[in-house]
């Protein structure tokens, strides 16, 4: 049996990388336009704020599902995710802070060639909170803002 103290670190560390993979699935899922997938990482609640956009806030599910919907088509992004640390609030709540290079570029016609370079990477940051649901950890408030 665990003393209380292990079982506590145990708890916070299980918090920690399920925070965590929260935002390596959330850029893995929007890069592959996967957008109702994405969606379900967040709380029915959850407020959004895109670092393309970063004093609008995008409230509820629906909502942030319709914003995913209407990026052009014809365009594909990789999101890298860097310096990702959490913090654990407590049982039910955490924060995170995350670094994201975004790649985006315009998708080749089928067949044609892929493009030589993406646009200008561009750096950001993202500053989360995280809510344990029934169904474990979920984004709360996800706040992007790209840095130029």
């Amino acid at each position: 049996m665990r003393a209380p103290e292990e079982s506590q670190a145990l708890d916070e560390l299980l918090a920690q990388q399920a925070c965590a993979r929260l935002i390596a699935q959330y850029a893995w899922l929007n890069d592959e336009r996967r957008f109702e997938e994405l969606v379900a990482l967040f709380t029915e609640d959850a407020v959004l704020y895109r670092p393309s956009a970063p004093e609008r806030a995008i409230e509820g599910r629906a909502a942030i599902l319709e914003a995913f919907c209407k990026r052009p088509p014809d365009t594909v992004t990789f999101h890298v995710c860097s310096d990702v640390v959490i913090d654990v609030l407590d049982a039910r709540t955490a924060r995170g802070r995350s670094r994201i290079l975004l790649l985006s570029a315009a998708r080749p016609a089928q067949g044609a060639p892929a493009p030589d370079a993406a646009r200008t990477p561009v750096p950001g940051v993202f500053r989360d909170s995280f809510r344990l649901t029934a169904q474990g950890w979920r984004f709360a408030e996800r706040r992007g803002a790209f840095w130029i």
